[in-house]
């Protein structure tokens, strides 16, 4: 009987080592979702305070370009405003992405503008600010993973009801922002393609916080979740339009006449 009474005792204890584990891992994986999302949200407030700079630095050579101005700001401000949450901010920032990418298409018909040092330093700051929001996101997304896992799998989800932990929403791109316009440097001078259309363009490349710019390519350190840096970032290159293989130039010997 003694013998019984203590193995009774020995599980129990066990069990209730084991419920306390289970939940303090709950409890832990909840804080990182929410310390992770707090990296981003910083890097987000940065992007904010870089774009009213670089939309002044714009419209001093493009200021016939009020529209795509006005979009950026007001994009901005939404984002602002309804980025409180990862739920809210996937809607809006994926609208300032959109909105950022057309006016970095825009700034390629102005040559002066590219040159200009004050441009360049903020188009490679906010290069590098995008580049750690996407990292960032694809570490809250996995901490968002593991959490939600933990929240759905038997028996965790038994101590998740008792503790009041549930499932956190994922950080995503917005389809807005997925589908963002292209520039096209073909015969005739630089155009803007739209989403869909055919032509091999320069800049942003339809990733949410990806924004194509002018810097020189290199590479930015690995994403650390205990810094918040940013990992490679390595911007899209200029493509020519180039004669098909193949394809014989006017006027060649064996033309046919």
């Amino acid at each position: 009987m003694t013998i019984a009474l203590i193995v009774a005792l020995i599980v129990i204890v066990a069990l209730v080592v084991w419920g306390f584990s289970s939940y303090n891992g709950l409890i832990r994986s909840r804080n990182l979702v929410q310390e992770s999302w707090r990296q981003i949200d910083v890097e987000l407030k940065r992007r904010h305070d870089l774009i009213p700079n670089l939309v002044e630095t714009v419209k001093g050579y493009a200021s016939h370009e009020a529209g795509t101005l006005e979009a950026v700001m007001k994009a901005r401000s939404q984002a602002i405003q309804g980025g409180a949450s990862p739920a809210q901010a996937s809607a809006t920032e994926g609208e300032l992405s959109q909105a950022l990418g057309r006016l970095m298409s825009v700034t390629e018909a102005y040559p002066d503008l590219k040159s200009n040092a004050n441009f360049t330093a903020l188009q490679q700051e906010l290069s590098a600010t995008e580049d750690r929001i996407a990292s960032g996101r694809r570490y809250y997304n996995a901490t968002v993973r593991d959490l939600n896992t933990k929240v759905e799998s038997v028996p965790t989800n038994f101590f998740a009801r008792i503790g009041g932990v549930g499932k956190e929403p994922y950080f995503e791109a917005e389809p807005a922002a997925q589908n963002v316009p292209q520039v096209s440097f073909g015969q005739g001078g630089g155009t803007v393609a739209g989403p869909g259309q055919g032509g091999q363009g320069y800049g942003t490349q339809g990733q949410t916080g990806s924004i194509g710019g002018g810097e020189a390519p290199g590479q930015l350190p690995g994403y650390d979740p205990n810094q918040g840096l940013g990992q490679g970032y390595t911007p899209s290159p200029i493509q020519d339009e180039l004669r098909q293989p193949g394809q014989a130039r006017p006027g060649q010997p064996g033309d046919l006449p």
